[in-house]
């Protein structure tokens, strides 16, 4: 390709903060629960970049036409890949995109078609954009997209944190991540964590079940795995809460270690436990079961009776379970297990994502 910025590039990033920035040098936009992606295009020629790096074309092949007939001859846009199904945003649906069969690949292409939502161009022709301010680029992306169709779409963005602060608060009904805030003033620096992001996170007592070996294998705690007991009191898997301090990772392996004891003998996992992988098509959301997401990974879990309660803290669901790796905040001895049930989750009534961009979605 013979443009002004060549793949591969690695996307600038966000960094995260507990508000929406005050001030009038802000920039705002709802932030896309997709795939990020770089497009790449030289007449032609059309790349399809992954975050990390590697081409995403033969995972998403119905939106190389649409990009070919809308985004200019010549330019690197930066945006996110996303699905829409039932009106909001599905991130499964847009996992499973990524299956080594071309043949399921294109089926899936045809069932649930992908859309691309841009948010900032890196060049335009002859034109090095990185050094230009974000308002700048703006008015570029927007004069660039004027003539774009679905399923190619413009983000919406204001300068009003009202209507920012509106939108962080109804279009997580639709599947979207937070608010993005980016500087007026601010270049695009790949790599970087120079924009803000402001997510939401909420708090939930969880029945702790299980729990990993960190991956150095040195007998410490790496993840406990999370559930919440449902309408008819199955306890349910609904994640893992991470990121411990070697200290406290240690600390856990000692504490849990009583719980060990006998686990196994009335456990609600126990086939989980017993067959393990065995059963992985049959069990989709099995703490310890492989896909072809966690190859590689060693996901074998080790039981605990499940009388210890945590509080954690999550941002979203994706259905029943949480959409990424929850905090732990402390340990709740004062709470009965049975009380972890869904119904201590906010419920976010739900947006349709045509409303975000009216009926031309």
């Amino acid at each position: 390709m013979n443009l002004p910025v060549t793949p591969p590039v690695l996307p600038m990033l966000a960094k995260r903060v507990e508000q929406l920035p005050e001030g009038d040098e802000w920039m705002f936009e709802p932030k896309w629960d997709g795939f990020r992606a770089l497009v790449f295009r030289d007449v032609d020629e059309i790349l399809i970049q992954s975050r990390d790096e590697k081409p995403l074309n033969r995972y998403f092949p119905e939106l190389l036409g649409p990009l070919s007939a809308s985004l200019p001859l010549r330019c690197v846009l930066d945006g996110e890949i996303v699905i829409v199904k039932n009106d909001g945003l599905d991130f499964e649906q847009l996992q499973l995109r990524l299956h080594p069969a071309a043949s399921r690949v294109r089926l899936l292409s045809e069932q649930s078609p992908a859309s691309v939502v841009f948010f900032d161009i890196l060049c335009e022709g002859d034109r090095d954009l990185c050094g230009s301010a974000f308002e700048q680029r703006r008015r570029i992306l927007e004069s660039a997209l004027g003539a774009a169709a679905p399923p190619v779409h413009l983000t919406p963005m204001t300068r009003d944190a009202e209507i920012a602060s509106d939108w962080f608060q109804r279009f997580e009904g639709a599947g979207l991540d937070g608010v993005m805030a980016k500087a007026a003033s601010g270049m695009y620096e790949p790599n970087k964590r120079t924009m803000l992001k402001v997510k939401h996170e909420r708090d939930c007592d969880c029945v702790v079940a299980g729990f990993r070996w960190h991956k150095k294998g040195d007998e410490s705690v790496g993840s406990l795995l999370l559930g919440l007991y449902d309408d008819s009191g199955v306890l349910q898997h609904v994640g893992v809460c991470a990121s411990f301090s070697v200290q406290r990772r240690a600390e856990l392996a000692a504490f849990l270690a009583p719980y060990r004891e006998n686990a196994l003998a009335n456990h609600p996992w126990k086939q989980w436990a017993e067959h393990g992988p065995a059963i992985a098509e049959a069990v989709q959301r099995m703490p310890g079961g492989q896909s072809r997401w966690s190859q590689g990974k060693d996901l074998s879990w080790e039981p605990l009776r499940p009388e210890l309660v945590v509080e954690v803290a999550y941002d979203h669901m994706q259905g029943s379970r949480f959409r990424h790796v929850a905090q732990f905040r402390r340990w709740r001895m004062d709470k009965n297990p049975a009380d972890c049930t869904y119904e201590q989750l906010e419920v976010v009534p739900p947006e349709e994502v045509r409303k975000i961009f009216g009926t031309g979605w």
